[in-house]
């Protein structure tokens, strides 16, 4: 992608199955779920780089050791500085005790970050700046081992000031109004109450104090818990959670939007935001890998039982398709065949714009993740140029020469390595004219393939504001001097914001919307977005059902082709002395091309929770009376 976008999480939960010595046994190591959190962690870090956090819980400790580790950081190269971290605490017990490195009980009471339950995260910050408090896993103490409650997800709350309200009217003065302490402390006022209920059971059946602790912690109720605590929620989310005395959960948004995958087997039971890390760490097949499907939860037992239960009613089924698009490890199969299939279907559309003319083109990829989509535009291409081969054929069949034939075989389709996104620029110059020259050269391009009469076609998988394809890359590919340069987008045109967890939260910095205003302004219709300003502000008192999106009113006038058009327009810098042609893939070809993850508000507009509507009213009134807050 050629603009910097901040988006999602990523979660990785392990519950080893059997005694830590099976392990030291088998893989010659007690440490076999650290070494396999570091992998699964390492394999998502596309999902967060902002931070990244490590829990661990030791089953049944002794009275006074402690039985809970948790490590965060935001330094630059966070997943490496938490395991150097547990490195570090390892070999420095290993060289203090040298006696305990084949003594796995003892291990696990004088090592941390050992234990049985673990939970990573690594972490984009879209809400509450990127301070080590803002890591995850956040981590809710208690003196009772089974109140202890560590979290862990990936998600963002639509209804984060609702839910600070309600825990405020239950009497609590939560410390911050992030959504996840709003979650963690909603799920540990439910667990709470859980608790002292199975207490007071206890004392009826004559158990002592210390006869209630295993009692509570066999019989709390998950699922009672969860569907109480999540009930008011609004958002998309797989969240994790551990309990002190070893149960876990892994719950997903009924509309499906985040995503969240598991696998088990008489070892391990694993949970992972994205499939092919489980595949690749665990070494294990596509089918073995099962989604958490919308509103279900995984329920771990302390005692190794696993179950699947439904804790929210589904919604229609939302996934988000920008995860499919861009966001997700390219390595899944199906994300794999749905990226080219992405490139395939937005091929006709670009044959039109260089005049169906394939000798005379082309074709490359901003890197790195719109080289699958580019792949599936070559199929289609090659597709083309084998009916014009044909054509050819067939015309001249009663005068065709040798030469000839092997004239009209030897046409191929030219791809090259155009665009090389050469380094991570700072900008320390404050002027404005010497900062846009540093930025130009973020990318650099290969000289000397392209010709004056080629067509340079060359795919994004998205284009959000527009920033880097105008000052960087457009500049650079300028320079080669080709007759035209089409830039196409595997996805469609990104006009409303994200409120899902995705860093695309205000309306001004999206260049699709611009280009609606801009041909507003140029068509004397200025004042619908005046019009539009009110009715979002007449929904402000509204309960979020009955909102409706407005927004929509500022793009309905338009054809995608007039919005695509002026966003050449807007992107096109004076400097440039090429034609600039924009093509975006349509939303019916994203849905066919994604038909099992139709989340495609970004593109339309069409949110999958109530609160949604009510986001991207709030976001333009924000645009319209010039604050810069977010709408969430």
């Amino acid at each position: 992608m050629s603009d910097a976008l901040k988006h999602e999480c990523g979660i990785a939960l392990i519950r080893l199955l059997k005694p830590l010595e099976y392990y030291k046994e088998k893989y010659g190591t007690a440490f076999y779920g650290v070494n396999k959190m570091y992998l699964m962690m390492e394999k998502q870090h596309n999902r967060g780089q902002d931070g990244a956090g490590f829990a661990s819980i030791k089953f049944d400790p002794t009275h006074g050791e402690r039985y809970i580790s948790r490590v965060r950081s935001n330094k630059t190269q966070p997943i490496q500085d938490i395991f150097a971290q547990i490195n570090a605490r390892i070999n420095d017990e290993f060289t203090k005790n040298p006696t305990i490195k084949d003594d796995v009980a003892a291990q696990k009471r004088k090592i941390p970050y050992i234990g049985e339950l673990m939970l990573g995260h690594v972490r984009y910050g879209t809400f509450g700046g990127n301070s080590v408090e803002t890591v995850h896993p956040f981590l809710r103490q208690n003196n009772w081992m089974h109140r202890n409650l560590i979290i862990a997800g990936n998600f963002n709350m639509t209804n984060t000031t609702e839910l600070f309200q309600n825990l405020i009217k239950l009497g609590m003065h939560p410390k911050e109004k992030a959504d996840t302490i709003t979650v963690m402390e909603k799920i540990g006022h439910f667990l709470d109450r859980d608790v002292a209920k199975l207490y007071r059971q206890a004392k009826k059946k004559g158990l002592s104090k210390v006869e209630a602790s295993p009692y509570i912690a066999e019989n709390l109720n998950l699922e009672k818990i969860l569907k109480k605590s999540a009930k008011d929620w609004d958002g998309g989310y797989a969240m994790a959670g551990l309990l002190g005395h070893g149960d876990a959960f892994v719950l997903r948004d009924p509309a499906g939007i985040r995503p969240a995958y598991y696998y088990k087997d008489d070892e391990v039971i694993v949970v992972a935001s994205e499939r092919p890390v489980i595949q690749t760490v665990f070494n294990v097949n596509f089918e073995d890998v099962k989604e958490v499907e919308p509103g279900q939860a995984i329920l771990m037992r302390k005692n190794g039982a696993m179950t699947v239960n439904q804790i929210l009613a589904p919604l229609e089924r939302k996934s988000c398709s920008f995860e499919r698009i861009y966001f997700s490890r390219g390595s899944d199969a199906e994300i794999y065949q749905e990226r080219k299939e992405l490139g395939r279907l937005i091929m006709p559309k670009v044959l039109e714009a260089i005049n169906y003319d394939t000798e005379n083109s082309v074709f490359s990829f901003i890197p790195n993740t719109a080289e699958t989509s580019f792949y599936g535009m070559l199929d289609a291409a090659q597709d083309e140029l084998n009916k014009q081969k044909n054509e050819a054929i067939l015309k001249e069949a009663g005068n065709l020469t040798e030469a000839r034939l092997t004239e009209i075989q030897a046409h191929k389709i030219r791809t090259e390595k155009i665009a090389i996104k050469d380094v991570k620029l700072r900008t320390f110059i404050a002027d404005d004219s010497s900062r846009d020259d540093l930025v130009a050269h973020v990318y650099d391009v290969t000289y000397g393939v392209v010709k004056p009469e080629d067509n340079l076609v060359i795919i994004d998988d998205s284009i959000v504001r527009g920033t880097t394809l105008k000052k960087s890359i457009l500049r650079m590919l300028d320079r080669l001097k080709p007759k035209k340069i089409v830039v196409v987008s595997s996805a469609p045109q990104i006009r409303y914001p994200d409120c899902y967890g995705i860093d695309m939260a205000r309306l001004e910095h999206l260049v699709a919307f611009n280009a609606a205003l801009e041909l507003h302004k140029e068509r004397g219709t200025f004042q619908t977005i005046e019009d539009v300003y009110n009715k979002c502000v007449q929904q402000l008192a509204l309960v979020d059902a009955k909102v409706i999106n407005h927004v929509k009113e500022i793009y309905d006038p338009f054809s995608d082709e007039e919005i695509s058009d002026k966003i050449a327009e807007i992107i096109r810098d004076d400097s440039l002395t090429t034609d600039v042609k924009l093509i975006f893939q349509s939303v019916e070809d994203l849905h066919k091309a994604c038909p099992n993850h139709l989340g495609d508000w970004y593109f339309t507009g069409n949110y999958p929770t109530n609160g949604g509507n009510r986001v991207v009213n709030k976001a333009y009134i924000n645009y319209y009376e010039g604050n810069p807050e977010r709408a969430y």
